[in-house]
């Protein structure tokens, strides 16, 4: 819903699935009409009309296929989660076939990029891949893959730099307390 607000796009109604207490509190603090889901899993028992979704934006768990993990692929339970996105978004597509899809992942091996890549287009038809760097506009490094049914640019770099975004003067609550400072200096 954030990215829709900075897109300035506005939207009659948001569902979301998750299952992160934490996550999920963040959401109906600053979101309360949005409508919570739940586990993602249990999508077949959601009970909305698919053809009034016009945008499906989904990130699968990206420890099955990051470099940095054991790259199990859908052979671990969380990559699994990358065939229930695919299920989800063509049911979005059978009942509103203008529908927009934008999935998300990190930059991974070039087997399991194809691998997806090509399990998209299998499932959903027409598919963009693109491949961005956050550093273009935000002070992250890091790469990820969007594969949509849309045409997607790369953004224009704004040069921020970590230095742009450090705050001058920092709330003493996201500090160290001098227990734990005492408990460092020990080690």
């Amino acid at each position: 819903h954030l990215a829709l607000d900075k897109a300035q796009i506005n939207v009659e109604q948001v569902y979301y699935s998750e299952i992160d207490k934490f996550a999920n509190k963040v959401t109906e603090q600053h979101y309360p009409n949005d409508i919570a889901l739940g586990d993602v899993t249990k999508w077949k028992e959601w009970d909305i009309d698919w053809s009034s979704v016009d945008l499906v934006s989904a990130g699968f768990p990206c420890q099955a296929w990051s470099v940095a993990g054991k790259q199990l692929g859908d052979k671990d339970e969380r990559g699994m989660l990358f065939w229930t996105t695919l299920d989800i978004i063509k049911t979005v597509l059978e009942h509103n076939p203008k529908a927009k899809f934008l999935m998300e992942n990190v930059k991974m091996k070039k087997d399991f990029e194809e691998y997806i890549t090509y399990h998209t287009t299998e499932a959903l038809g027409y598919v963009e891949k693109t491949l961005i760097n956050s550093a273009l506009v935000s002070a992250q490094n890091r790469n990820r893959y969007y594969w949509t049914n849309f045409k997607v640019t790369q953004p224009e770099d704004k040069s921020i730099l970590l230095n742009d975004i450090l705050e001058e003067v920092v709330d003493e609550k996201f500090g160290l307390s001098s227990e734990a400072i005492d408990y460092m200096g020990r080690l």
